[in-house]
């Protein structure tokens, strides 16, 4: 139970370092400002840092490859904050949960105005 709390904090201070970088370290122009880090996976081993990210607006693909070429640079500022004996490498991967959120939002609110459509016709055929 330790290993897995320590690596807990661990994701969440990797996760602060990265977010900040995000907004006021890179200069990539690949990386637009609607870049946010939603979560951070760390492998118990420490050796792997999964960095899910969102982003919205602005080209998907183009802003990843931005992000996977700035991971060693990134890499390097964790190292700096977050002190360890071996520093984990850093995969960026996209998280899509708004976009999927946003497409439950807009299916919900469909079946709620054909419920209101029915409700209506209903009533005025009595």
């Amino acid at each position: 139970m330790a290993t897995f709390s320590r690596t807990k904090r661990i994701a969440e201070e990797i996760r602060k370092v990265i977010g900040n970088m995000l907004i006021s370290g890179i200069k990539d122009p690949r990386i637009n400002s609607m870049v946010s880090v939603t979560e951070v996976e760390v492998t118990s081993d420490l050796s792997y840092a999964y960095v899910y990210v969102s982003i919205l607006g602005g080209d998907e693909e183009e802003s990843l490859e931005g992000l996977k070429s700035a991971s060693n640079f990134l890499r390097k500022e964790v190292s700096k904050s977050v002190k360890l004996r071996h520093t984990p490498q850093i995969i960026f991967k996209v998280d899509d949960s708004i976009k999927k959120g946003i497409y439950m939002e807009e299916l919900i609110k469909k079946v709620n105005s054909n419920l209101h459509k029915e409700d209506f016709e209903e009533d005025s055929n009595e």
